[in-house]
């Protein structure tokens, strides 16, 4: 005699359903708090430093694109269950899978040198040396990847990431900016023909709409093992990650426009003590804690591009030649993998021991002009293959989608290009 079937309450069903979105939920956090590295946090950090709240206009432009272009990615590995290397390669040969890859990791290698350069500024206000925080930056980092399983890696991303939301939103607040002028510029942009201002703006779009970003969201999707039926919860991971990803953005910038704009203070990008300027300008205003927050959330968010940029070029990589790929697998299962995850951490670390010390923030501003620069040629893969109706089925792009990702592309060339002319025309 068969059992009967269970049932259950409308409650119940809602709260199964509650369930399954919230197991959805990661890629999208991890990707949007991981865009508030350290070249995140320096970039900000400079815009509002140089141009008060002139440039936060260009936080709400591309929090509008990153939502829907990391939405397409998600889509790509919801539908596919594969990385976005590998699908190049399949649809368009190895040809254009390597030089999307080298794209990509050219992109890559300098936001990961950039993550350890904020490493070197966070413990320099410790009078810590950088031999020292890269040493202790890339063992962490190694360990963790390594080590580490793919719940326990997601969950302290997170944790990271909230924690760095925290520590900057304490810092805005605490520097008592004039919220109404901020509202204002977030809305009305205020341009400039200066090409100091061009190169604020690109890097500001860089840092949030990266290269890596794309390429992250669908493999970390594809490597959650999720499929077209968590659609609505990974859009509200993407959604929630796009989100957070500027509001942070834009708080770091009204903390710098209080703190440092507004006081006349100058803050030189090619000092070797520039962090220490922006920070030390907040104590006035919020007491001696200031600087070791602004430290604490500079080295967190440091250590969590550590952790998602090399993971990201390492899927990248393995994904294009048909590797083994994801921190669920072992050693010896992914060889590859890991070997280039290592690889791209101890290559960063060693070149910013080498590179100039009055340089380091300006070496993380050049790393988001790349991104920014570097992306349309990703963002061109991407909008093709998602557009294809064979390879997505029904999560295959409409139009609103394709003219919103077009666009978005096209205002990234025009970005590039108005950064060029600015730059002649200002020599």
């Amino acid at each position: 005699m068969k059992k009967p079937a269970l049932s259950l309450t409308p409650r119940a069903v809602n709260r199964v359903r509650l369930a399954a979105i919230l197991g959805v939920l990661g890629p999208g956090l991890v990707s949007g708090f991981a865009d508030n590295d350290a070249g995140g946090i320096s970039t900000y950090s400079v815009a509002g430093s140089k141009f008060g709240y002139d440039l936060l206009w260009v936080l709400l432009a591309s929090q509008i694109v990153l939502f829907f272009t990391q939405e397409v990615g998600a889509r790509l590995g919801l539908a596919t269950g594969q990385g976005l290397a590998g699908l190049v390669r399949e649809r368009y040969g190895v040809r254009w899978a390597t030089f999307m890859i080298c794209t990509m990791l050219i992109a890559n290698v300098g936001s990961i040198i950039a993550e350890f350069a904020g490493c070197g500024a966070a413990l320099s206000l410790f009078n810590i040396p950088d031999w020292i925080a890269a040493l202790l930056a890339g063992t962490v980092v190694i360990l963790l990847l390594t080590r580490g399983s793919y719940g326990k890696v997601q969950y302290l991303f997170v944790a990271v990431g909230l924690a760095v939301s925290i520590a900057y939103l304490i810092s805005a607040v605490l520097a008592h900016p004039n919220w109404g002028l901020a509202a204002s510029s977030l809305v009305i942009p205020r341009l400039s023909s200066s090409a100091a201002y061009w190169v604020a703006v690109v890097a500001t779009v860089g840092t949030t709409i990266t290269p890596w970003g794309q390429a992250f969201i669908q493999s970390y999707v594809a490597d959650k093992r999720l499929g077209p039926e968590d659609l609505v919860g990974e859009r509200l991971d993407v959604g929630l990650g796009a989100l957070l990803t500027n509001l942070i953005g834009a708080f770091i910038v009204v903390a710098c426009a209080a703190a440092v704009y507004s006081a006349g203070i100058q803050v030189d990008t090619n000092s070797p003590d520039a962090v220490q300027q922006i920070a030390g300008a907040l104590t006035p205003l919020a007491g001696s804690g200031a600087t070791v927050l602004f430290a604490i959330g500079l080295l967190a968010a440091s250590f969590l591009g550590l952790g998602v940029v090399p993971l990201t070029s390492a899927y990248a990589a393995c994904e294009a030649f048909g590797w083994e790929t994801g921190v669920d697998w072992r050693w010896r299962e992914a060889p590859a993998f890991y070997g280039l995850m290592i690889f791209f951490v101890v290559f960063a670390g060693l070149f910013v021991l080498v590179f100039p010390k009055d340089s380091l923030v300006q070496l993380m501003l050049t790393a988001q002009m790349i991104n920014c620069i570097l992306l349309p040629f990703v963002l061109v893969f991407v909008m093709r293959l998602s557009a294809d109706k064979k390879l997505m089925g029904p999560l295959v792009s409409g139009r609103f989608l394709l003219a919103i990702g077009w666009l978005g592309t096209a205002l990234l060339v025009v970005l590039s290009l108005t950064l060029v002319a600015t730059s002649f025309i200002s020599v």
